[in-house]
């Protein structure tokens, strides 16, 4: 897999955690407080990022873009895979779906929180930024089951 380096406007933040847990490292104007087109357009470029936008006006202002006509999060994808940013998930998570951190591995024999399955029953993985807990469980299926048929181009 090929990670990409994205920012997401705020009109398409329903995309930031299906492309975080596909591995991409991933700006949400909307974390940060980016609004105005200008805003975005330089963060995106000091970044080195490619914007995903619905808005029409501000991807004809930089090359480095994808426009998402959708209102839908599953438009949004198959657009977003058109436009050749893979969207498989990886075997092991590597990014944070709240924050965009990196993930590391929790050792079998640590401690984890009541919401997260005990580490020596199934792998987990923490955000060395915020510290919340991920592991491949329902959620991680209902993803794939969402990206599945974008991927086969079905």
């Amino acid at each position: 897999m090929n990670a990409v380096r994205l920012l997401v406007d705020v009109m398409c933040g329903r995309l930031v955690p299906y492309l975080r847990m596909c591995g991409h490292d991933t700006i949400y104007a909307g974390d940060r407080g980016l609004e105005a087109d200008d805003e975005v357009l330089a963060v995106a470029a000091a970044k080195d990022r490619t914007v995903l936008t619905r808005d029409t006006a501000l991807a004809d202002r930089t090359a480095e873009s994808v426009l998402l006509e959708s209102r839908d999060v599953n438009g949004q994808l198959a657009a977003v895979a058109a436009a050749g940013i893979d969207l498989t998930l990886p075997d092991e998570p590597v990014r944070c779906g709240r924050c965009n951190g990196r993930l590391e591995a929790v050792e079998p024999e640590a401690s984890t929180p009541g919401y997260a399955p005990a580490a020596d029953e199934k792998r987990c993985w923490r955000c060395r930024d915020c510290g919340q807990y991920f592991w491949r469980g329902s959620h991680w299926d209902r993803v794939h089951e969402t990206l599945a048929p974008i991927e086969s181009g079905t």
